[in-house]
């Protein structure tokens, strides 16, 4: 992923840690993973994961993510040749 901020997230004001929820839904657009609202507690994969509740604050900023890695639009190329 590129550092860029798209226009979605200059106007939003959230927690963009690392493992966060929005993280984890940018991450989870670009590695091509399937929509599933999930974060963790401290580091990514080496801490508890939390799946929120729909409509919480948290399920909100997976979305706010989701959303931002489509208004990007960008997705990791994993190389595979058919």
């Amino acid at each position: 992923m590129t550092n860029k901020e798209t226009p979605l997230e200059m106007n939003t004001q959230i927690d963009g840690r690392h493992g966060g929820a929005y993280d984890r839904g940018r991450a989870d657009y670009y590695y091509g993973r399937g929509y599933r609202a999930h974060y963790y507690v401290a580091a990514t994969g080496t801490s508890a994961q939390v799946i929120p509740a729909p409509g919480s604050p948290e399920a909100k900023a997976y979305a706010l993510g989701w959303a931002a890695g489509e208004e990007w639009g960008e997705k990791k190329d994993w190389g595979f040749r058919e």
